[in-house]
């Protein structure tokens, strides 16, 4: 949840997304009570431009201008949270997320964030890819057409996860 996406002056900022983040960050606090690890991944491209080709020209969430600046608003604790930066859609390509989870023993991933059809979705492939029993909070993802989010979601249920909402996670 970076500036370009949660802002409505940010580059893909879209509808919804402010929304989202508040049901993003409720979900993170109940998670916390739960003593559930927290890991944000923060999508960020180089000053110099030169991983932003692999996102076709997509000038977003550069490290020049802010854009790929965690919200204010997430309740990040820097003594027990995890910040990973990430320069692919993948929170798993050239990051240290399988290190990480592997380490504190979690082979269940709970995944929440913009955009369900790019780094939700890969996220989740590579994450089931490695073996990880992966959950998607429908509730808490989004992208910028409600048609495209609801057929990812789909085939993320059936191919390679579960999608359920906050709700029934957390029974609350």
């Amino acid at each position: 949840m970076v500036y370009d996406f949660v802002n409505p002056l940010g580059r893909v900022y879209y509808e919804g997304n402010r929304d989202l983040l508040e049901k993003v960050n409720r979900l993170i606090l109940q998670c916390k009570d739960k003593g559930m690890l927290i890991i944000y991944l923060q999508h960020s491209h180089r000053r110099n431009k030169f991983d932003a080709g692999l996102t076709r020209g997509r000038l977003n969430c550069m490290e020049t201008d802010g854009g790929d600046a965690l919200d204010p608003s997430l309740p990040i604790n820097q003594d027990e949270d995890f910040i990973l930066k990430k320069r692919r859609y993948s929170g798993f390509a050239y990051t240290d997320l399988d290190l990480i989870l592997k380490e504190h023993g979690i082979n269940k991933i709970y995944i929440c964030g913009t955009k369900t059809n790019n780094c939700v979705r890969s996220t989740v492939e590579d994450g089931y890819h490695l073996g990880y029993d992966v959950w998607v909070i429908k509730d808490c993802v989004a992208t910028n057409d409600p048609n495209v989010n609801q057929v990812h979601l789909q085939d993320i249920d059936k191919y390679y996860g579960h999608v359920v909402s906050s709700t029934d996670l957390l029974g609350e």
